[in-house]
């Protein structure tokens, strides 16, 4: 009995159908099962162990990483293991061909979403380790543009595996893409700016930076210009290309400002008082809390005055602070002089008239 049954299960599985026998179709049946199984254990092993190392982590990369494994790993082994199953089985030449484009459709979409996603993932861990929140809304404006280029690079190879000839495509398309290159040669300046701004990061947003002749808060980095809000309160729009190719101030991580301004007496004024003045001046300013006095010194004999040099450092980067401090000082500056019989000097020309005697 044993005999005739493994006869007969011999017999069936020799027997041949659309070109292939049972045991072929078998033997692909069982490793489509055998490999559903493994991928559903290993992905459920792999998942839950992601999971639990990255409870410890930020939420949004734990979410990014599981997002990866599930929307494109995961996919390529499905897509693997019907390709080992199907590939060891004689098929017709046309749906051989058919078969060979979807898997060539299939592996370059999920190829695709997986790089599009691990350089989606790559950003939010450099705006993590950069640790400005205000970079992480310029990384975002990134992605549509980083999405359109790796999608036409996954098209073109698509089209070279489908057996197009992607050159003479290319080639055909020779003159309209040199006349596109020139007509658009600015915006793609403006665009390697931009990503030399992204990354380079010379200023961000809420920065107080000064461009030649502009001063203002960077309020937009967009993929062509960035905007400002000027201290007049005007909007300023500037071509990232202009602001790369410039000398730019930047203020924001400035933690003390320095301060260095003249001031003039009259030539009428005696040595005394003119020594007296330095320690006057260093008296004002040292009992402000928010500034340092550096120095005040007798500079130099100008045209019409006795000139001196003071120099400070406001302890921070406020620019109200600073002329809060200003106008206290030369308030200051004013009733000390004023009750020291000192005179600030202004412009004044002294004509000498010698009368000649008859």
């Amino acid at each position: 009995m044993p005999t005739e049954f493994t006869d007969m299960l011999s017999q069936f599985t020799q027997q041949e159908f659309l070109g292939n026998q049972v045991l072929d179709y078998l033997i692909a049946l069982a490793i489509i099962i055998l490999g559903l199984i493994i991928i559903r254990i290993v992905a459920n092993v792999v998942l839950s162990r992601i999971k639990k190392w990255l409870r410890q982590t930020d939420a949004s990369l734990d979410n990014s990483l599981i997002k990866i494994i599930e929307r494109a790993l995961i996919p390529i082994l499905y897509l693997g293991i019907f390709y080992v199953a199907l590939n060891g089985l004689t098929l017709h030449p046309i749906l051989d061909r058919l078969l060979d484009g979807v898997w060539a459709i299939a592996f370059t979409v999920i190829a695709i979403r997986f790089v599009v996603s691990v350089i989606q993932y790559g950003l939010i861990l450099y705006g993590i380790k950069a640790n400005n929140p205000n970079i992480q809304p310029t990384l975002n404006s990134l992605v549509p543009a980083i999405r359109v280029v790796v999608w036409a690079i996954g098209f073109i190879f698509l089209l070279d595996n489908l057996n197009f000839n992607v050159s003479a495509m290319i080639a055909s398309l020779g003159i309209g893409g040199i006349a596109i290159a020139l007509a658009s040669q600015g915006l793609l300046q403006d665009l390697f700016s931009y990503f030399s701004i992204v990354f380079d990061r010379p200023f961000e947003l809420g920065d107080f930076i000064i461009v030649g002749d502009f001063i203002g808060t960077v309020e937009y980095i967009g993929i062509k210009t960035t905007r400002l809000k000027s201290l007049s309160g005007e909007r300023l729009v500037i071509s990232n290309t202009d602001l790369t190719g410039s000398r730019i101030r930047n203020y924001k991580h400035m933690q003390t400002r320095r301060i260095v301004f003249k001031l003039g007496v009259t030539y009428e004024t005696r040595v005394e008082q003119l020594e007296k003045i330095p320690q006057i001046i260093q008296d004002i300013i040292e009992p402000i809390e928010t500034i340092t006095f550096d120095r005040a010194h007798f500079l130099a004999y100008g045209d019409f005055s006795l000139d001196y040099e003071v120099v400070y450092n406001v302890n921070s980067s406020d620019f109200a602070q600073y002329m809060d401090a200003q106008q206290q000082i030369n308030l200051e500056l004013k009733r000390r002089f004023e009750a020291e019989g000192i005179e600030f000097a202004y412009p004044t020309q002294v004509i000498y008239h010698n009368a000649l005697g008859g």
